[in-house]
C-alpha cells in the first residue's frame, strides 16, 4: 500500500497534544463500514481495533443504522436527561427480557452518564454509600478509567501520574498469576484483612476485570474469580466487575463473568452496549443496593435516546438466541490457531499469546517490538493497538461480526508484520 502524506496541519496546530491513537495511524479517515475503514485518499484498512471495543457489531452496522435513521427521521427524542421516553422504555424492556431474565440476573439499571468512567465512578460511589467505608481494593495492571476515582483503582503509573494529586482510598492486590503461581491465591489479601495492624481499612468493595484489556490481555481463571467472589462474601465486601471492554459478548457470553458462574454485586457496562459507537453506559446492581436518593447522582447526558434505539436493536438482532456466543467462541479458535503459529515461528521474539473469545494479545519479549509490529501492520492495511504497562502486548480486538475470511486476511497481515519486524 502506498501511503501519501495527508494534511494533518489542523490537528497538529489546533488539537491538544494529548491525542494518541492518531499518532500511530497518521491518516485522515473518511468513512467506515463493517470491519473496514477508509481514509480520504481511498486506502482501505481492516479494523482489528473496533473503537477500543466500542464497535462489537462493526462500523455502521446496517440493521442498527436503519433503526437509528428511522428514529431520527420521525423526530424521536434525542436528549432526555433521565426523563421517561419510548426509546428508553424499549431498551429497558429488551435488556430485561433478552439479557437479564434468561441469566436470572436481578439487577437494577442505572444510567450514570455517557462513558465507562461514569459507570465506574457511580459504582465506587454506591459501594461506599452502601457499606459506609471508603477503601476500595483493585488489582495490579487494572484499568478503570481516567477520572479521579477510576484512576485511584487503576494500576498504570503513567496514567495515574496525570491526576496531578494524590490518588487515595484505593489499595492494589495481585491479579491472577501476577506472582507466577508461587503463592496461594489471595494469601496476601487475606493476611491483610485478618491483621488489625496491616494498615488496610476494611474495604467497601473489590473491583476487577475478568480480562485486563489495557493491562495486557491478562486473563483471570474462572476458579480465581470464583474464589474472589467467595472472599468478598466472607469478608462483607461488594464485588464490582468492570465489564466495560469485555462485556457485550467480547469473550463469548454477553457478560464476561458468566463463564465463572458468579453474580457480582455491581457491574459496569459501556463501550458496545449502544451497539453503534454512540456514548452509553450502565451501572447494574442488586436491588438491595439501590439506596440512592432521587437526584443524588445525576448528569446531563444520561439520556442518550439514539443510543437506546441502537442498543435495543443490537440486543434484538444478536442476542435473542445463543448464536452470537457460539460464533464468537468459534472465531476465537481461529484467532488462537493463527497466534499459536506466530509464536512457534518466532519463539525468541514473541513470549506468548493469550486471550478469550475475540480479545487476544501477543506479548513481545523485546518490549519495543510491539509498537513496531503495530506500525508495520498499519502500513500493510491493518489497524491494531498495543497494551500492557510498557505497551509490550500487541492487542487484537476485531468486531464480533468480522467474517472468517476477514479474520484470516487480518491475521495473515499480522503474521507478515511480525515477520518483517522480528527478523
Amino acid at each position: 500500500m502506498t501511503i501519501t502524506q495527508p494534511d494533518l496541519s489542523v490537528f497538529e496546530t489546533v488539537e491538544s497534544e494529548v491525542r494518541s491513537y492518531c499518532r500511530g495511524w497518521p491518516t485522515v479517515f473518511d468513512r467506515a463500514q463493517g470491519s473496514h475503514m477508509y481514509d480520504e485518499d481511498g486506502h482501505t484498512y481492516l479494523d482489528f481495533f473496533a473503537g477500543a471495543g466500542s464497535l462489537n457489531y462493526g462500523h455502521n452496522n446496517p440493521v442498527l443504522k436503519r433503526a437509528l435513521i428511522d428514529y431520527i427521521e420521525r423526530d424521536g427524542v434525542t436528549h432526555g436527561l433521565d426523563m421517561s421516553t419510548t426509546a428508553k422504555r424499549a431498551f429497558l424492556e429488551t435488556f430485561q427480557n433478552t439479557i437479564l431474565r434468561p441469566r436470572d440476573l436481578p439487577y437494577k439499571v442505572m444510567f450514570p452518564g455517557p462513558t465507562g468512567a461514569n459507570a465506574v465512578e457511580a459504582a465506587l460511589k454506591l459501594a461506599r454509600k452502601v457499606k459506609g467505608r471508603e477503601s476500595i481494593v483493585s488489582f495490579t495492571n487494572a484499568f478503570h478509567g481516567m477520572s479521579l476515582g477510576a484512576l485511584a483503582v487503576t494500576g498504570n503509573a503513567f496514567k495515574r501520574a496525570g491526576a496531578g494529586i494524590p490518588l487515595v482510598h484505593g489499595t492494589p492486590m495481585p491479579f491472577d498469576n501476577y506472582l507466577d503461581g508461587t503463592y496461594p491465591d489471595f494469601l496476601w489479601f487475606e493476611r491483610l484483612l485478618e491483621d488489625s495492624g496491616s494498615g488496610l481499612n476494611t474495604p467497601a468493595a473489590v473491583i476487577v476485570e475478568t480480562v485486563q484489556g489495557e493491562g495486557g490481555i491478562n486473563v483471570a481463571r474462572a476458579e480465581w474469580l470464583r474464589a474472589l467472589s467467595e472472599l468478598c462474601k466472607r469478608r462483607d465486601m461488594l464485588l464490582i466487575v468492570d465489564d466495560i471492554q469485555m462485556g457485550c459478548g467480547r469473550t463469548g457470553a454477553f457478560f464476561s463473568f458468566e463463564e465463572a458462574g458468579i453474580v457480582p454485586d455491581i457491574v459496569t457496562v459501556s463501550k458496545s452496549i449502544s451497539g453503534y459507537g454512540l456514548p452509553l453506559a450502565l451501572t447494574l446492581f442488586k436491588p438491595e443496593l439501590d439506596i440512592w436518593e432521587p437526584g443524588e447522582h445525576n448528569g446531563t447526558f444520561r439520556g442518550n435516546n439514539p443510543a437506546f434505539v441502537t442498543a435495543a436493536a443490537a440486543l434484538d438482532t444478536y442476542w435473542a438466541d445463543g448464536q452470537m456466543e457460539k460464533q464468537t467462541l468459534a472465531r476465537g479458535e481461529i484467532i488462537e490457531s493463527h497466534l499459536r503459529a506466530i509464536v512457534e515461528e518466532h519463539p525468541a521474539s514473541i513470549a506468548e499469546y493469550r486471550g478469550r473469545g475475540m480479545v487476544w494479545g501477543l506479548e513481545c519479549s523485546d518490549k519495543p517490538l510491539a509498537n513496531k509490529i503495530a506500525k508495520r501492520a498499519f502500513e500493510l492495511g491493518l489497524l491494531i493497538e498495543t497494551s500492557g504497562p510498557e505497551s509490550e502486548v500487541v492487542k487484537l480486538l476485531p468486531a464480533l461480526t468480522t467474517t472468517p475470511e476477514e479474520l484470516d486476511e487480518g491475521l495473515r497481515i499480522l503474521a507478515r508484520a511480525v515477520r518483517d519486524c522480528a527478523a
